[in-house]
Parts: structure tokens; sequence; C-alpha cells
């Protein structure tokens, strides 16, 4: 009550600094030398504790909020480096296929060649003809390297077809699958001949004039006879596929499945032909003008 009257009377500040700051060192006294304080500060510490909490809420907000978006940041950054390198990845590893092929058909080309004793040149397809039936690839390889019209051209399984047309950087050969196209060829099995005609299909020749008695059966390998003078003999050109006998007829309808790859081969064998005991000549040209006057 004493305490609530000076208060009341208006008390100057002056003397209600003095009385709490006396009260206060004579808290502070007792405490130090007795700790009678120290349930009190307990129990305070208690109350004001969730207010504490309260106060530095919004600062751990605030400081949780800063690193999660920073390792959100760091996680998008790094998912998004992680991306690229393996787009990078795939792409080299579709190049090492791309090359993985590339050097099996080059490996398949000089095998190939090997088993010939002739003189061979690798050239690769630059375009190939759209027209409807028609059958034609340009090569990369023309005058400058000694090519002539009517050279052969294979790949590693079989006979691709012959240019038709050199130019000085480029070459256009003619498949044997182009209907004007006709090539000298016998079965492998007992010799016996016949013409293999283009019909303007991708992967399918046929054989003219066959008699209906003649000694052929689906699965015979047909092989080049060299009765043209243009293309080597023995060289594959493709299988029997069909024997169709019509009623009546004289002469057998007989399909034919090219053992080239003619809608796959990027490179090709041009073929320089010469004959038993004939020596190559050093100069390319040289040779094919002696090709050329046979």
């Amino acid at each position: 009550m004493t305490i609530k009257a000076l208060f009341q009377k208006k008390t100057p500040l002056l003397i209600k600094l003095v009385f709490f700051t006396m009260g206060s060192v004579a808290l502070l006294t007792v405490d130090h030398r007795q700790n009678h304080l120290d349930n009190i500060r307990s129990a305070l510490s208690v109350v004001v504790y969730p207010v504490q909490l309260l106060v530095e809420l919004p600062v751990d907000i605030a400081s949780w909020s800063s690193e999660n978006l920073q390792s959100r940041q760091a996680l998008i950054e790094e998912n998004e480096r992680l991306r690229e390198e393996r787009f990078m990845l795939e792409s080299k590893l579709q190049r090492f296929a791309v090359v993985e092929a590339e050097n099996r058909r080059l490996r398949e080309l000089l095998e190939s060649s090997l088993k010939l004793n002739q003189k061979v040149l690798v050239a690769e397809l630059l375009s190939v003809e759209l027209e409807p039936f028609r059958r034609q690839v340009v090569i990369d390889k023309g005058r400058r390297e000694g090519a002539y019209n009517g050279q052969p051209i294979a790949d590693a399984r079989g006979i691709m077809g012959q240019i038709t047309h050199v130019g000085p950087f480029s070459s256009t050969v003619l498949l044997i699958t182009d209907p004007s196209h006709a090539l000298p060829v016998e079965v492998n099995r007992n010799g016996l001949r016949a013409i293999a005609i283009g019909n303007g299909e991708d992967n399918m020749l046929r054989l003219e004039h066959i008699p209906s008695n003649a000694d052929i059966r689906e699965g015979d390998l047909l092989v080049s006879s060299g009765l043209d003078g243009r293309f080597p003999a023995g060289y594959p050109v493709g299988r029997v596929k069909d024997i169709n006998l019509a009623a009546g007829e004289s002469f057998t309808e007989v399909s034919v499945v090219p053992s080239a790859r003619l809608q796959q081969s990027r490179e090709v064998m041009m073929i320089w032909p010469y004959k038993p005991g004939q020596s190559l000549p050093g100069n390319e040209q040289e040779f094919t003008a002696q090709y050329s006057n046979d």
C-alpha cells in the first residue's frame, strides 16, 4: 500500500529510480550469497521458454528456408549438369555405335577383297536414285581414281551393279535390280546358266528362259558366270527364292534374292577384273585403257 500510495502521489522519477536500484542491488546480493532466487529463476525460465521459441521462430524459419532454397538450387543445378553430361555421353555412344558399324562393314570389305586376286578400291555412297523403278546410286570415286563405264561394283556379300556414268570425282552405279540391268549367272551347284534381270524392286531379281525341266532348286546360290566379259566369274549374285511352273508353259519363273545388301551397304568395292596371268599395272588409268581395249 505504501508503494502504491507513493506512486499515486506522483513521486519524482529520481526517487523511483533510487528505490528500484536499491531493491535490485539487494536482490542481487541475496541471490549471490544465499541462492534464494534459483527456484524463482527456474520457474520463470519455464514460463519464458515458449516466448523465447516464438521470438526465435521467425529467425529459425528464415534460416531453414534459406538453407533449403540453396540446397534445392544446388540440386537443380547438379541435375541440369548431370542431364547435360548424360546427353553428351549418349551422343558419344551413338557416334561410337556408328563408327563400330562402319568398322565392321569395312572389315567385311577388307576380308572380301583379300580373298580376291584382283585390284579393288573402297568407295562410299553419296546419294540414292529416288525415281520409281530406277535403281541407281552415286559413289564418291570417279575418273580421278580410274573408274570407267561398265566397271563392276560389289559389297562384301556379292555383286551390286556396274558403273554407267563416270565424272571427275563421282560415278553413277546401275544396280542389278534396275529393270534395264541383265547379268549372266550360273547355278553354283551344277553350272546351269541363266540371265538375272532386275524387275525394279529393291530386293528381287528374276531368271529368264529357264526350261521347265531345268535342275534348279530353291536356295541354290547363283554366281556370276563371267561370260559377258564385264563381271568377273564366281561372284555371288543371289539365292533362288521361288520357282513357279505355270501349267502348259515351257519356261519356269524363278525369283532370286540378291546376295548384296543393296539397301544397307554404305561402302562398296570398285573391282578391276583382269585376265589370268595378267599383272596389274601401277597406273590405274593405264589399266583402265587396257581393259577398255580388250
